[in-house]
């Protein structure tokens, strides 16, 4: 690792976590806001109806979905949007004729993107005090898939900014991939509530192990062993990373 591959790393990470604070009002409050709501409509009225879900009452078992749900989509979006938005302005290109290297560059935005994840994720595990009593049961676990899934997101949305050619892309894989995959995940509704065929179906699904690690992590409760849980996360990570540092060694979508 040279000096500038460090700077490099500094300079975009202070530049991006500088943003999310900066404009708190656009990057953490709305998601705050929606998951507050959530709490209210889903855990206070009609969880009270449903009773306990695993040994749990429902807006406990509620609680990690939400804070998963939150922080998959804020990491997403703080990358895609911010790496697109360099290679519309065209800063992309000071920073691809610069002495930084690709796993340098592609290290600066996911980090990005894990503190706006990691950040909008425990806003809304504090919220989530006013409904029900704060616990973790396992800090390890809990910290772990919180991480693990900012990671693959961020990750997620380095690969789409560099498909995307226009503002339209960048709302193409959040619309139809990534919302209905996270309401499929398990945040509403326990995975060992499904009908064997679609509970199998269900694993193919990668938000499924971090919903029911990051549960096991806050309340005790998982449908699948938590180890392998995190090994299959880990597994998708490395894929994911693997992948954007490739195609950012080849430029793709950054070069005309």
């Amino acid at each position: 690792m040279t000096r500038a591959d460090i700077v490099g790393i500094q300079t975009i990470t202070r530049k991006e976590t500088h943003r999310i604070f900066r404009i708190w009002i656009q990057t953490i409050l709305p998601s705050v806001m929606t998951q507050t709501l959530y709490f209210i409509i889903f855990g206070g009225l009609i969880g009270s109806r449903l009773g306990n879900v695993g040994g749990t009452s429902y807006i406990a078992f509620l609680v990690p979905g939400l804070v998963m749900m939150s922080a998959i989509t804020n990491s997403f979006s703080n990358v895609v949007s911010s790496f697109f938005g360099a290679k519309f302005q065209k800063s992309i290109e000071e920073i691809l004729v610069s002495p930084m290297k690709p796993w340098a560059m592609l290290t600066g935005y996911l980090s990005g993107g894990v503190v706006r994840g990691v950040v909008v994720g425990f806003a809304v595990f504090l919220v989530s005090a006013f409904f029900t009593p704060m616990h973790i049961a396992h800090p390890f676990s809990f910290f772990y898939f919180l991480l693990i899934t900012c990671v693959i997101f961020s990750a997620f949305g380095f690969f789409n900014g560099m498909f995307a050619k226009k503002f339209d892309d960048v709302g193409l894989i959040p619309t139809f991939v990534l919302t209905p995959l996270t309401y499929l995940g398990g945040v509403f509704y326990s995975i060992t509530l499904l009908p064997p065929f679609w509970r199998t179906v269900s694993y193919a699904n990668p938000i499924v192990y971090m919903i029911d690690g990051f549960r096991y992590g806050f309340s005790d409760i998982s449908s699948a062993p938590v180890l392998t849980n995190a090994i299959i996360l880990l597994l998708v990570a490395a894929v994911a990373i693997a992948i954007d540092l490739h195609l950012l060694k080849k430029g793709f979508g950054l070069r005309s």
